[in-house]
């Protein structure tokens, strides 16, 4: 169980396509990011994505109103039903058509799904297990075009849809006698949102021309007439067929004027135009709170106003990008407004009473290209094609500091031997140092004629800094205390494509593209140590994490580990195989064929140097055990068929006798650009070009703790974890160790018996009992009396619990005890008790963070109020100083006064 790494969270995505939607509290906001699904917790401050996936994209996002069940479609079509509770997939549908809209009743008994020019009713999946939770109740007929969005009365008993041919239905979702459907004109361009006001059937709704017109109904929700199941209205071709089909209505948009007797009548009361400062910039999006009467209205502009209705009094106006806003939604309470922007991958939050930002995150534009884990497990560093420098961290999910310094793409970064100190290369020529304590670039290291850095490298004390050129074939060597340039490492015939420091010698191994691997020892740089020579280009160099071993990554497709010090290669694995290449759409050659030429690109050992982590231009990451020189496992890390090279084999039904249907390029549609470039139109990009990106891993990185590991990918920064509740995993077990023999032994105050018995069980909520039942007294002699084997177990437990437990200071004595009684005989295995120290020590240095921001709040709070009093102090003495002096010029007066009247 040791490869058993599951999906633990997507950082550096926060938003692809498809809408926004908030949970029923208004608390957690969960967006659609590619094929997943996030969940942001705004007040816990904590961001995850749910272990599950769709085939494609997801566009659409439907919540019912408890929160407990989402509807998934994606641009396929294909609907997933799952449990947000369990956080697992309950059903799957296909609607065999792109969904442009997806709404549950208030009441949560049905749904309506809108998809071309129809409306689907279906009833709303139950608590139950059901063959099918996908049943069509009705489908309802009137518009020529495309639907584009679905709103629910407050009572469910009807809905409004909106479609592209400038018209909004309005359809009851029971057999009402006065409404059976409606249909609303008044707009020029397609209808982008609609909304019941709340409690009556009155309307409002917003066409892409920015206009709002307001509707008006004469008949309220409590005088629909319900209609006898036994009469077929004349007003709609309502027809239901003996078999068990649904029922299907149709309307027209000019019925008869008999079938107008006795119905539901709309009148138009108001129309307001949005553009009238004459930026006449299309609405893209829009969000309404019936309680507030609040509507926000999103612009292709990147700029989004806040009306009140019904006066269309104007609270705010702000431009939050320049690209277009595609979701606007709006929180249960009214208080917070989420925006999304796809252009830019862009998730903001505006809380609009305070004007400020609750949420404001954006990932790299371009791809991501290099990661490092600082060496506590806290954070990770990422760079991009866009030049910039992230740190996320891991706990939370978030990026808390972004550095925008470098002028072109960054090529790699890593953390110094601190952690306080970040550094990146990049293809400016620039490598940059900067500091995690003042934010900001605190070094710029050059090299004496302008060149590209590719990869980059720095030894365990932080003083050394390497990094390789792509085209003057060199290494410049920089001292981080003064940053000047102390050596030029020349030798290679061809671009540096990675160098590597050795973790506990002053050893620098640099791999290039003329088929050799350098060693170079940085005490006297003008010595090489060693030429090893392979058989292709290298591509990527590690090193183990106790420096005695190497490891190499050709362009042949192998991984060749070689002895740092004797020269002598030690093993060798054929990866070529394990890669399986996925065939591009424009492709003329299988999947087979294309992978004879590609290769493993990102490389890294694990933190016990036990296994070997590889991956490249492939949907696949592959675990190698080192000593044994085979796969353990194999990673999937997408699913997602939005991306290119996914499909194994070709796929006739795209294929043409011209070519593929991917040669053609049919725009953005007409919600993002223009399909046909005709004279006269202005709007949209005409030179932009819509492709498929390419699935691929560009950087792979062990955590120091052991317990996780993250790669970057075209889908963005995903992290693996082995910290999952559902794996059982026993050690040593036998017929003895039971739950029932672990709680007799605890009864019996026979708490070594019982911890051991624990820990061989494996379980996490018995061992936690077993631990939590000691008695803190008793806590010294039992770490003595443990046996050697169960120490390391029970620290990288303790770990686990230091970070989530309540009983800190319980947890703290265990582990304080532990490495006093066992410290000496750990010191000699060091090296391999590396992860669970270093995943003590993220947990310990979470807390030491989160409880010394605390404690300085105290501090400085408590010399403010001490402060305030010595300055109240000092006015009270000086105004009794005043009025004590006044008191005696006037006794003093009073007295000369006297003394005058005697005399």
């Amino acid at each position: 169980m040791k490869y058993s790494y599951q999906f633990s969270n997507l950082l550096g995505t926060f938003y692809r396509c498809g809408n926004l939607t908030f949970a029923p509290d208004g608390n957690a906001l969960i967006s659609p990011v590619g094929n997943r699904l996030s969940v942001f917790h705004l007040k816990n401050n904590k961001a995850e994505t749910l272990p599950l996936a769709s085939r494609c994209n997801i566009t659409q996002v439907a919540l019912s109103p408890d929160g407990s069940l989402g509807i998934l479609v994606d641009e396929e079509g294909a609907a997933l039903l799952v449990s947000l509770v369990t956080k697992s997939i309950l059903n799957e549908f296909n609607f065999h058509q792109p969904v442009h809209s997806v709404s549950f009743s208030p009441d949560g008994r049905k749904f309506v799904v809108c998809k071309g020019s129809v409306a689907l009713l279906y009833h709303a999946p139950g608590k139950k297990r059901e063959f099918n939770a996908f049943v069509l109740d009705k489908t309802f007929y009137g518009p020529y075009d495309e639907t584009t969005c679905v709103d629910w009365t407050d009572d469910s008993r009807c809905f409004a849809v909106g479609s592209k041919d400038m018209s909004t239905w309005v359809f009851g979702a029971e057999r009402w006698q006065n409404l059976v459907y409606y249909s609303l004109g008044g707009h020029k361009d397609t209808i982008v949102s609609c909304f019941f006001q709340e409690g009556n059937l009155d309307l409002y709704t917003l066409s892409a021309d920015a206009t709002l017109c307001m509707w008006e109904c004469d008949t309220e929700l409590s005088e629909l007439i319900p209609r006898d199941s036994t009469k077929k209205s004349r007003s709609a071709e309502a027809t239901e067929s003996g078999d068990g089909r649904a029922e299907e209505v149709r309307g027209s948009a000019n019925p008869a004027p008999e079938e107008k007797v006795g119905r539901v009548v709309y009148q138009k009361t108001g129309r307001h135009f949005f553009n009238k400062e004459g930026d006449f910039t299309r609405l893209t999006s829009a969000a309404y709170h019936k309680k507030l009467c609040l509507l926000v209205t999103g612009f292709a502009s990147g700029m989004f106003h806040i009306h009140e209705l019904p006066e269309l009094s104007l609270i705010h106006s702000l431009s939050i990008s320049d690209q277009r806003i595609s979701s606007v939604t709006i929180n249960s309470s009214g208080d917070w407004i989420a925006f999304g922007c796809s252009g830019l991958g862009q998730l903001l939050v505006w809380e609009w009473q305070s004007e400020s930002y609750v949420l404001k995150q954006q990932g790299h534009f371009n791809n991501m290209v290099a990661l490092s884990y600082s060496p506590d497990g806290q954070h990770i560093v990422t760079g991009g094609d866009d030049g910039k420098v992230k740190v996320w961290d891991t706990n939370s999910g978030f990026c808390f500091v972004t550095f925008t310094d470098h002028t072109s793409s960054v090529t790699a970064v890593t953390f110094t031997g601190s952690g306080q100190v970040v550094l990146s290369a990049s293809l400016d020529g620039t490598v940059r140092a900067f500091s995690l304590l003042r934010y900001r670039n605190f070094r710029t290291f050059t090299s004496p004629r302008p060149t590209q850095f590719s990869c980059l490298g720095v030894d365990g004390s932080g003083d050394i800094v390497c990094a390789g050129a792509r085209d003057a074939f060199e290494v410049y060597v920089w001292s981080m205390q003064t940053g000047r340039l102390l050596d030029v490492l020349a030798g290679h015939e061809g671009p540096i494509s990675s160098v590597a420091f050795n973790p506990w010698r002053s050893v620098l191994a640099t791999a290039s593209w003329d088929k050799t691997v350098r060693l170079w020892d940085m005490t006297d740089s003008w010595r090489t140590t060693e030429t090893l020579s392979l058989n292709s280009e290298a591509v990527a160099v590690a090193f183990r994490p106790d420096g005695k071993e190497l490891a190499v990554a050709s362009l042949d497709g192998h991984i060749t580990m070689w002895d740092p010090e004797k020269g002598n290669q030690t093993g060798s694995i054929e990866g070529r195989h394990d890669l399986q290449m996925g065939r591009k759409e424009l492709d003329k050659v299988t999947a087979k064929h294309s992978s004879k030429g590609k290769a493993f690109t990102a490389l890294c050992y694990s933190a016990d140097g036990q296994a070997l982590i590889a991956g490249g231009a492939s949907r696949y990451v592959c675990i190698y055990h080192v000593h044994e020189q085979m796969l353990a496992k194999k990673f999937e890390i997408s699913c997602n068929h939005s991306l290119d090279a996914m499909e194994e084999f070709l796929d006739r039904r795209k294929m043409t006798a011209f070519g593929s249907l991917a040669l053609v390029d049919e725009g953005a549609g007409d919600d993002e650009g223009v399909n046909l470039s005709l004279p006269g139109v202005r709007r949209g990009d005409m030179s932009s070009r819509h492709f498929k990106p390419e699935i691929r891993v560009t950087s792979l990185c062990f955590s120091p703790t052991g317990r996780s590991w993250a790669a970057t990918s075209t889908e963005g920064l995903l992290v693996f974890s082995l910290d999952s509740s559902s794996v059982f995993d026993p050690f040593q077990l036998d017929e003895e160790v039971t739950a029932g023999g672990i709680h007799r032994a605890l009864r019996g105050k026979d708490w070594t018996r019982g911890i051991i018995m624990a820990m061989r069980l494996n379980e996490k909520t018995v061992l936690q009992e077993a631990l939590e039942s000691v008695p803190s007294t008793d806590i010294a002699v039992l770490c003595s009396a443990l046996p050697e084997l169960y120490v390391e177990r029970l620290l990288v437990f303790l770990a686990s619990q230091i970070e989530s437990s309540r009983h800190l200071q319980f947890y703290l004595t265990w582990a304080h005890q532990l490495l006093m009684q066992h410290g000496q005989i750990l010191k000699n295995r060091s090296v391999s008790l590396l992860p669970a120290i270093h995943s003590l020590q993220k947990s310990l240095q979470g807390h030491f963070s989160e409880i010394s921001k605390l404690c300085d709040w105290n501090r400085y709070n408590m010399k403010f109020a001490v402060c305030l009093s010595r300055q109240r102090g000092v006015k009270r003495d000086a105004e009794e100083s005043i009025s004590g002096s006044e008191s005696d010029m006037e006794s003093a007066g009073d007295s000369l006064g006297e003394e005058e009247m005697g005399v």
